[in-house]
């Protein structure tokens, strides 16, 4: 009797223990501040906290990798990594490639000139004739060149010191989101200035392979993610790092 109460006890805990933790292998530039940036040594930011949050509720574990921007695509497409935090934008282009989780920042296409500026650069109409820089590997060079005069812009993709060019009068204008632009001109020493409202709106969200494999860790990570924006976990985050509520759309 001793033996079958104990074989039954043993089985009821197997059926509630959770199956074993996965690796998650997240990628990001570590260089995209407030969403991804170094500070002490310490890797850290909205979609470090993000991560952790996930991982948190599905029982896995989260391994960081950082690398320079233009090369996640590659690492995420390569099998090196599972999936991108750093602000991936989902574009026709990259929604037929990955398969993505419901969008978790909605945000706007901000243009950023030197202080003193925005009045002769006064948004997205007056860049015509201009040099606009944008981060190497981003969606913001593709909405540039959108734009119905997208010939007159001569466009620079950069890796790193676009904002100190801009400021510097290296070029006219830097283009990145919204959220990051006013974070960038609040901790910068450099002087700098938002030009003119968000233009194209934008929803940033995880891409996964699309295989069997990353739709079901999609899947596992986007209903934590409901999770999280039921009770009010993602918008403490986003208003620690932002200061504001970035986690649902405008309206």
């Amino acid at each position: 009797m001793l033996k079958s109460t104990s074989l039954a006890a043993l089985l009821a805990v197997t059926l509630v223990l959770p199956a074993t933790a996965d690796t998650i292998r997240v990628g990001m530039s570590g260089g995209y501040f407030p969403f991804t940036f170094v500070r002490q040594d310490t890797l850290q930011g909205f979609e470090v906290d993000l991560m952790n949050a996930l991982a948190e509720r599905t029982g896995d574990t989260v391994e960081f990798s950082t690398m320079s921007f233009s090369g996640l695509i590659g690492a995420l497409e390569a099998g090196r990594i599972d999936t991108i935090a750093n602000q991936i934008t989902v574009t026709p282009d990259r929604a037929a490639k990955f398969a993505f989780s419901q969008p978790y920042v909605y945000d706007g296409a901000q243009v950023v000139v030197k202080a003193g500026n925005e009045t002769e650069i006064s948004g997205v109409d007056s860049l015509r004739g201009r040099t606009v820089a944008v981060n190497l590997g981003s969606n913001f060079e593709q909405l540039l060149r959108d734009l119905p005069f997208a010939d007159e812009i001569d466009i620079k993709t950069y890796e790193s010191n676009i904002e100190q060019d801009t400021a510097l009068g290296r070029v006219d204008a830097f283009v990145m989101d919204r959220v990051s632009s006013a974070q960038v001109i609040k901790e910068s020493p450099l002087p700098l200035a938002l030009a003119g409202p968000p233009f194209s709106e934008i929803q940033n969200a995880l891409p996964f392979r699309n295989d069997p494999e990353g739709q079901a860790l999609r899947d596992r990570l986007d209903a934590a993610l409901t999770e999280m924006k039921t009770d009010g976990t993602l918008r403490a985050i986003s208003e620690k790092w932002l200061d504001l509520d970035v986690t649902a759309p405008a309206g």
